[in-house]
């Protein structure tokens, strides 16, 4: 983009700053919901959970395969550890 159009966009400068910190962040927080780490520490803390008797069996079931689907979708695209 050349000096006019950097001019002409410059008051709308902090609005693509913003977006583009919206961005980061929203990336950073995908990159750690699927990382392959934080869902095994997931699944442990679940079964302990499940062993202290905090939550039932079909909580327990319920969430293992939330966490397992995420697990999964981190794996096929290569993320996994």
């Amino acid at each position: 983009m050349g000096l006019i159009g950097e001019v002409v966009l410059l008051p709308f400068a902090p609005v693509r700053g913003s977006a583009w910190v919206i961005r980061q962040v929203l990336e950073e927080a995908e990159r750690l919901y699927y990382d392959p780490a934080t869902v095994r520490a997931e699944l442990a803390a679940l079964e302990e959970q499940l062993t202290a008797g905090e939550i039932d069996e079909d909580e327990f079931d319920r969430r293992e395969d939330e966490l397992l689907d995420r697990l999964e979708i981190a794996l096929a695209h290569g993320t996994g550890n």
